[in-house]
């Protein structure tokens, strides 16, 4: 990692998750806000810059597939990693196609990996 810590944007309805998320990323180092809908997470978007936004798709106000189309006109968006318990192909290609760097189903990866794809980007 960088001498400054890197900026994590959490996109997650599930609190139990979203928690976890920043509390792991705390301790990492990381810089950590937390957005509980989409819409939320564009606001954040809108008031600062951050290196990384992890993404869930399925969420109340503003999905992460609406997100990742919104955010494609941010000039500095962030490195969109989403995590998702939607397994079908189409889902995981839109989200590509739509900008994401990656995409990870959430009950098969665990907090350290997600960390290690972060550190990666």
């Amino acid at each position: 990692m960088s001498d400054r810590p890197k900026s994590i944007l959490v996109i997650e309805d599930e609190k139990s998750l979203a928690g976890a998320l920043e509390l792991k990323l705390l301790k990492e180092g990381y810089q950590v806000t937390v957005a509980y809908d989409g819409k939320a997470g564009l606001e954040c978007m809108a008031r600062r810059s951050y290196d990384v936004a992890l993404l869930d798709l399925m969420m109340p106000v503003m999905d992460g597939f609406e997100v990742l189309t919104a955010a494609r006109k941010i000039p500095a968006a962030p490195v969109f990693i989403v995590l998702s318990n939607l397994t079908q192909p189409q889902d995981i290609d839109r989200c590509m196609k739509l900008g994401a760097r990656k995409f990870f189903v959430k009950s098969e990866i665990s907090l350290a990996a997600i960390v290690e794809e972060i550190e990666a980007v």
